[in-house]
């Protein structure tokens, strides 16, 4: 079987439609519908059902999906093991919003070397989207992110709740809005906001990293929302201030990976996850 099949596949069981398939790959609708006809009629049963919500997955194509996650895996494992480095017996990836990279997941990374130094770390920063592409690809093995979407054969699992604090740079005299750099930490977020500051203007400036937003706000200026432990030495030295009587958000921080593993060093790995979030909520 051609594996572009499977993978145009598990594009579209990922985002649930075509469109937003065919924008993944890179290539036109009327391709990903072709690619959808052809692996079909390979199979002999029709694997999704167009309906006004996008594509849902049949009983067969549920049924599927678990071949063609082995398919794309088998593929990639082998790339891996055919350039794993000597001495290394087994390779993992981890993708996760940039976020998550600071402070949080090096600490884990610190944590593999030390508990599983025969296994070799493929890192990546991501988005949702493409990080979800990649758990049900099976070309991630764990995504940690702030608003993953249910999708079968993914278990979805609680780490710990970010704190996002209100701060401003100390040039600023009193928050007005004006100032405010909006980052989009998803869905959540923008109902707890809109809901506190119905009244504010929509922002000058959006961003979509929260780090983009903080080096602005260092550099010349300016206010938004972040993560606790992020600002926490910027509060400490002065360079940021909280914004006084502001409302405090929560945001949840996911692990997301495949259900149906049995995979040692995936499990190794989210043991050591599942600690240090542990450590994370003990240490707010």
């Amino acid at each position: 079987m051609d594996i572009e099949l499977a993978r145009t596949f598990l594009a579209v069981a990922a985002t649930g439609n075509f469109v937003a398939a065919a924008g993944r790959l890179h290539v036109t609708q009327s391709t990903v519908s072709a690619r959808v006809q052809t692996l079909e009629n390979h199979l002999g049963a029709k694997l999704f059902v167009r309906g006004r919500n996008g594509a849902e997955l049949t009983a067969a194509g549920k049924r599927f999906l678990i071949h063609a996650k082995n398919l794309v895996r088998t593929l990639e494992q082998a790339r891996h093991d055919v350039g794993l480095p000597q001495g290394y017996h087994d390779v993992l990836t981890l993708s996760a919003r940039i976020a998550l990279w600071e402070g949080f997941l090096p600490r884990w990374v610190n944590w593999m070397r030390k508990a599983a130094p025969d296994v070799s770390l493929r890192l990546e920063i991501g988005f949702e989207a493409d990080i979800m592409q990649g758990l049900i690809e099976g070309t991630v093995d764990i995504g940690a992110m702030y608003t993953p979407v249910t999708r079968p054969g993914l278990v979805i699992e609680h780490l710990f709740d970010e704190t996002l604090l209100l701060v401003r740079s100390p040039r600023e005299d009193a928050w007005s809005g004006e100032d405010y750099i909006h980052v989009d930490w998803g869905p959540e977020f923008h109902a707890q906001f809109s809901e506190h500051y119905p009244d504010v203007a929509s922002p000058a400036m959006t961003v979509n990293i929260g780090w983009l937003a903080m080096q602005q706000a260092l550099a010349f200026g300016g206010s938004g929302y972040f993560p606790e432990r992020l600002v926490r030495e910027h509060i400490d030295s002065g360079s940021l201030q909280r914004v006084p009587d502001s409302p405090v958000f929560r945001l949840p921080a996911y692990a997301v990976f495949p259900r149906e593993s049995h995979h040692d060093t995936l499990n190794h790995a989210l043991e050591g996850l599942r600690m240090l979030a542990q450590k994370e909520m003990r240490g707010k």
